[in-house]
């Protein structure tokens, strides 16, 4: 069949092909697999493969975890039934460290907890591929895991209040901050100790907070940021998503030690520049 661009659906046979990201997987019977793909076209989807499992199975190398891959899907009653499915990208990279698969489970499981199925998000489908092939031959996961945290706040709706206190508005100068989870962004140091959950956030961890929502996540990467930096953005990042998801993702945890034995040891605090709080 030819390849097009977006889904289509042949509604005699019910046919449908989409681009699509493996975010889940589990074993079905002695053979075969449910998936959760997310794609392009359609959002998330929850799929059998049949016969998957088998050892000459054509649908076996192109279904694997975190694959890119062009699903053509037979509309089932109940689930759809994977009929053909062709590579696209395998992210290889991803297997030559434990903290890279890690951190591609945490991002795949994020994504699949923050969407309702069937509500198709392209632009946070796109930030997923990007996000796993950077992961794939990155360096610093700290980055490119934080701005795929700040980037889905925002395609989803949820983005954080970095420029002004939530609370009276004013906006935030250097001093005592907090980032409050109830509020949604940084308070400022008059409304600081007026609500629950307070996070403690120094300038120099607003600034960079600023910089993965502008989108400028190069001006993080090319400076290095100390280990207080580091724990202050992700506290607040994680803060925010799980006020959006529900609680926490185990998969995080898990990702943050498999990284420990790869990390550096602790970089000096370098100044941000260019933006005042």
């Amino acid at each position: 069949m030819s390849q097009i661009a977006g889904a289509f659906e042949d509604r005699r046979i019910r046919l449908v092909r989409a681009e699509a990201i493996v975010l889940r997987r589990r074993d079905l019977g002695e053979a075969d697999r449910i998936l959760t793909l997310f794609t392009r076209e359609l959002g998330k989807v929850r799929v059998v493969a049949k016969g998957v499992r088998r050892p000459l199975s054509r649908l076996g190398g192109h279904l694997d975890l975190f694959a890119r891959t062009q699903v053509l899907l037979a509309r089932g009653r109940e689930l759809d039934v994977v009929t053909q499915a062709q590579l696209l990208e395998s992210f290889l990279g991803l297997r030559h460290e434990p903290w890279r698969a890690g951190w591609a489970g945490y991002l795949a499981d994020l994504t699949d907890r923050a969407t309702a199925d069937a509500d198709p998000q392209p632009a946070l489908y796109d930030l997923l591929v990007e996000s796993l092939r950077m992961l794939a031959t990155g360096a610093d996961s700290f980055v490119i895991v934080r701005r795929f945290e700040m980037r889905l706040l925002v395609l989803l709706g949820y983005q954080p209040e970095l420029s002004n206190c939530p609370r009276c508005s004013k906006r935030l100068r250097p001093g005592s901050l907090a980032y409050a989870p109830e509020q949604g962004g940084i308070l400022c140091a008059e409304c600081v100790g007026s609500t629950a959950n307070e996070i403690p956030v120094s300038v120099g961890a607003v600034k960079a907070l600023r910089f993965l929502l502008a989108d400028q996540w190069h001006e993080v990467a090319s400076r290095p940021l100390s280990h207080s930096l580091r724990i202050q953005v992700e506290a607040v990042l994680r803060a925010a998503l799980e006020a959006l998801i529900g609680g926490p993702l185990p998969s995080a945890t898990v990702a943050t030690i498999l990284q420990q034995p790869e990390e550096n040891h602790e970089q000096p605090a370098t100044p941000l520049p260019g933006t005042s709080s």
